[in-house]
């Protein structure tokens, strides 16, 4: 499911996101939602999260498992 809709996104949800430093590369890193950060309900670049996984934020890129 695409990233770039919040109302698609929702705590607890397992996602594959692109971290900051990551940006150039693409590499992904996968982890469970446990905050949304973007306010804002699209975001041609994913919508903002934080992972429960290390407290880790970037862009949604793929939703894999919803809850």
């Amino acid at each position: 499911m695409d990233g770039k809709i919040r109302s698609n996104i929702h705590i607890g949800a397992l996602v594959d996101i692109v971290l900051k430093k990551d940006q150039p590369t693409g590499k992904r890193t996968r982890g469970h939602v446990r905050r949304i950060l973007t306010n804002s309900p699209t975001h041609p670049h994913g919508i903002k999260v934080m992972l429960e996984e290390g407290n880790q934020v970037g862009r949604v890129q793929e939703i894999l498992e919803d809850v």
